[in-house]
């Protein structure tokens, strides 16, 4: 359950009390503050996590239950964030999406995480090893800190997102037309991709507002020195959320030329099919005439009437295939 516990002291980890409470004393009697990880706990697992740090209820139930939208929600004693980190898998260019519930107080942090693709362990040791300087800042730097490797992610799945589509769209309108009912297939599946994607960004925007000081009432437990880092992160994933619109407005062009592209072939392919049965039905009236036997047809008794037959047949079936062609429908 739990993956990770230190306490933090001027951006530098030391040794703590193994016990929730003893280890939260500590930070606050010393000026730092405790990070606690912890990946799918069950209730019994998570009740004494949320004894020791006074957690609210509903927040501990969302966090539990997992399946959240992003948001931001503010409470007496804490702050409860919920990030969507996405995964993509190139093998088969899919977007997968998990969890993290972020509780941030006065001098703790509380990582919750479910499924895969959370950036926390890299998030972590970076901070320890790379940024003290921005971990000496408190619990506020480590939610900074977090939100920014989950929007950086965000950018780099747009830009696989990109290189797929441009893909995609080569395919669909290669010279061939490729496989139409697979074409059909990838744009849809495709689609339904960007659509989880967008599952993740876009609600986010809120909380990322929210948290920069720009939306509502100062939001507690977040230094207003930190608000310039969130409104950078905002940046960020504005920059994504406009890539995910363009993505989903070209990919529903693309199917919708498809379609067109489709129907086109369809129509042709008709036109084709009409001017063969027309050219066939000129020999076969004819020859359903001279079949039916009667005793005074004209030209029964020429000696000519069957290659004259045959000839004005073939001039005939000559003339409509050259209509035919001249129109575009051969």
């Amino acid at each position: 359950m739990i993956v990770d516990c230190a306490v933090y002291r001027d951006g530098r980890r030391v040794a703590g009390p193994a016990d929730f409470s003893d280890a939260l004393a500590e930070a606050r009697g010393s000026g730092g503050f405790v990070w606690i990880g912890l990946h799918e706990p069950t209730p019994d697992e998570f009740a004494l996590v949320t004894e020791e740090f006074g957690l609210h209820r509903l927040a501990v139930e969302d966090a539990l239950k997992a399946h959240q939208r992003p948001k931001l929600d503010v409470y007496d004693d804490s702050l409860f964030l919920v990030l969507k980190p996405v995964g993509y898998d190139e093998d088969s260019d899919t977007v997968s999406s998990g969890e993290v519930m972020v509780f941030l107080g006065d001098c703790f942090v509380v990582t919750v995480r479910h499924g895969e693709g959370a950036p926390l362990a890299a998030v972590r040791r970076r901070l320890e090893h790379e940024q003290p300087e921005l971990l000496a800042k408190g619990p506020t730097a480590v939610v900074y800190a977090i939100a920014d490797g989950v929007v950086d992610r965000y950018l780099e799945v747009a830009a696989e997102l990109q290189n797929d589509l441009e893909g995609l769209e080569a395919e669909v309108f290669s010279p061939d037309g490729g496989d139409s009912r697979g074409a059909a297939s990838r744009i849809y599946t495709f689609k339904r991709q960007v659509l989880e994607f967008r599952r993740a960004t876009v609600p986010l925007a809120l909380p990322l507002t929210r948290l920069a000081g720009s939306y509502g009432a100062p939001v507690p437990f977040v230094h207003e020195r930190s608000r310039p880092f969130f409104r950078d992160v905002g940046d960020h994933l504005a920059r994504v959320n406009e890539s995910v619109e363009g993505l989903d407005r070209l990919v529903s062009d693309i199917l919708s030329a498809h379609l067109a592209q489709m129907s086109v072939r369809q129509n042709d392919d008709m036109r084709k099919i009409s001017a063969w049965a027309a050219m066939a039905a000129v020999p076969t009236m004819i020859a359903g005439i001279y079949g039916m036997n009667f005793e005074h047809m004209p030209e029964l008794r020429w000696v000519w009437s069957y290659p004259a037959v045959i000839l004005i047949m073939a001039g005939l079936e000559v003339l409509l295939y050259r209509l035919f062609k001249r129109r575009g429908w051969l």
